[in-house]
């Protein structure tokens, strides 16, 4: 799986097109939340389900993107965090899909 376009729409939402014609969207809010790199999955194991993050703007904030092989998407936030790799079956994982 893998995408054809990936865009940010209506400053809120993670845009991507597949290989196979599906479409997914994922707020940016759920992508931050569910940033894959090793801090932020810590944090989240560590309060498990009684912890309730609350972003700033900044921490939702797209600064810019980019492919990173044939695998995944690296984000940079405008807070600067940056560590955090999404493997493009993760993204499909975490987004809601339409065909």
């Amino acid at each position: 799986m893998f995408p054809t376009e990936i865009k940010i729409l209506e400053k809120n939402f993670l845009f991507l097109k597949w290989d196979d014609n599906t479409e997914s969207k994922i707020s940016l809010t759920d992508l931050r939340r569910f940033c894959p790199c090793a801090i932020c999955t810590s944090e989240s194991e560590r309060h498990h389900h009684d912890y309730i993050i609350v972003y700033s703007e900044d921490q939702t904030k797209i600064t810019s993107m980019k492919v990173v092989g044939n695998y995944a998407l690296s984000v940079i936030w405008s807070d600067g965090h940056n560590t955090g790799f999404y493997d493009f079956n993760y993204l499909r994982k975490i987004s809601s899909t339409n065909r």
